[in-house]
């Protein structure tokens, strides 16, 4: 069953980071780039929003599992296999997917990160995150809400 609370929570802080991305985003590449705080502020904000969708998406998958569906093989799958089980459209997942590679950047190449790229995709994540919340709270308003109903009726 998937945990609407542990989503929901995770969707309000990428939506925390997002306003906090926002605001950065007002700034210049060459602003950020001579800031050392602003720039990593802006590469830490975007890894915790990725981080945070991945969570995400690994727990639905788990919990909506059957015997057809794939276990992702990387983090850009995860994104993927929310298309194949009917959460957005193949097209937006193709769009946010490229987001893990971000993240991996961030995460792994730490020591040669291109500024240019990590600038450039904020415009890409306040798109494309601001229609993933929306769409995974759309998809747990459409859960059933058998133990919610169960509870209220033994009141």
């Amino acid at each position: 069953m998937i945990k609407e609370d542990f989503v929901k929570r995770k969707i309000s802080l990428i939506q925390d980071e997002l306003s906090n991305l926002e605001r950065l985003s007002h700034y210049s590449f060459d602003e950020i780039a001579s800031d050392p705080i602003k720039q990593g502020a802006l590469e830490r904000f975007l890894e915790r929003v990725i981080n945070r969708a991945i969570d995400i998406n690994n727990h639905i998958i788990a919990e909506l599992a059957g015997l057809d569906t794939a276990t992702p093989k990387d983090y850009t799958d995860s994104f993927l296999e929310l298309a194949k089980l009917g959460i957005y459209t193949k097209e937006f997942a193709e769009s946010i997917s490229k987001s893990a590679g971000t993240r991996n950047v961030l995460v792994h190449e730490y020591d040669k990160i291109d500024q240019t790229r990590i600038y450039n995709s904020v415009a890409d994540c306040l798109r494309d995150y601001h229609k993933y919340c929306g769409y995974i709270l759309e998809f747990l308003e459409k859960q059933p809400k058998e133990k919610y109903n169960q509870r209220r009726n033994n009141l």
